[in-house]
């Protein structure tokens, strides 16, 4: 399995050829409580690092997802907008929201590893 990397805001960010895959962490999931809407980014959308491309709704709360690092959404998880509890299924696996084409490659190397992500929980 590819290196996982973590935001403090919550996301994580895999690896997959010369694209990310973004979602959101367990710990994120479960601060949110059951998922009931998942807004995505139009894929060709130019996003930048930072910048809240995604939304999660729950019963209890509304929280952006952001960019990790600047880039284009290449792919989008159409599964989540039918489904959105899979968030709360499997939040790091097959709820994973979109895949971004970084602008630059060595961004994924600066975000926290995982030791660093389990240090702010």
């Amino acid at each position: 399995m590819s290196e996982t990397r973590y935001t403090k805001d919550h996301e994580w960010v895999r690896q997959e050829g010369d694209h990310y895959i973004v979602g959101i962490t367990d710990h994120a999931q479960s601060a949110l409580g059951d998922v009931v809407f998942v807004d995505l980014p139009k894929i060709g959308r130019k996003i930048e690092v930072s910048e809240a491309c995604a939304v999660v709704e729950s019963v209890k709360a509304a929280s952006d997802i952001y960019a990790p690092f600047a880039g284009e959404v290449v792919a989008i998880n159409e599964t989540l907008t039918a489904d959105p509890a899979l968030v709360n299924q499997s939040p790091e696996k097959d709820a994973w929201f979109f895949k971004i084409k970084a602008n630059q490659a060595d961004d994924f190397a600066v975000l926290l590893s995982e030791a660093d992500y389990k240090k702010i929980l």
